[in-house]
């Protein structure tokens, strides 16, 4: 495993330990981390350029913010989290990432993770309930934009 990227909503100090023990970690706070959710990471790992958020909010309408990021330098991937809903899809050339969480389920949401290998992404569940819940949820964020900020 060459890093770790943890788009927000981490749990606490504690779990990026744990994860620093399994491999470097480049991450960003969520708002359940006292955060506000809209600080933005970069990082190039093996000539993938990755933009990492907890907020986007929606792939096809991003925030003011992010907008901005992409046009000052374009990332392969943009890796978000904030919904905890899976999501992966390429839009203009970009692939906006969202693993899901790893953490307690929410609702009828997967647990699950990412892994990403030469821009391409897939979804890994973590129990056999979250199998059938990655097809029922993915790429659910698509339709009426969100607010932008």
């Amino acid at each position: 495993m060459d890093e770790i990227l943890h788009a927000g909503d981490i749990g606490g100090e504690h779990v990026l330990d744990a994860l620093r023990a399994i491999a470097p970690v480049t991450f960003v706070r969520g708002n359940n981390d006292g955060a506000d959710g809209c600080e933005i990471a970069r990082v190039t790992i093996g000539g993938v350029r990755v933009l990492l958020t907890h907020i986007l909010p929606r792939p096809g309408h991003p925030r003011d913010a992010i907008r901005q990021a992409l046009t000052a330098d374009r990332p392969n991937i943009v890796i978000f989290g904030h919904s905890h809903l899976p999501h992966n899809e390429v839009i203009e050339g970009i692939r906006y990432f969202n693993p899901a969480s790893a953490g307690p389920r929410r609702f009828d949401y997967p647990v699950a993770v990412g892994i990403i290998e030469n821009s391409g992404a897939v979804h890994i569940a973590l129990d056999d309930r979250s199998v059938r819940a990655l097809e029922k949820r993915m790429n659910q964020l698509g339709g009426r934009a969100c607010p932008t900020s």
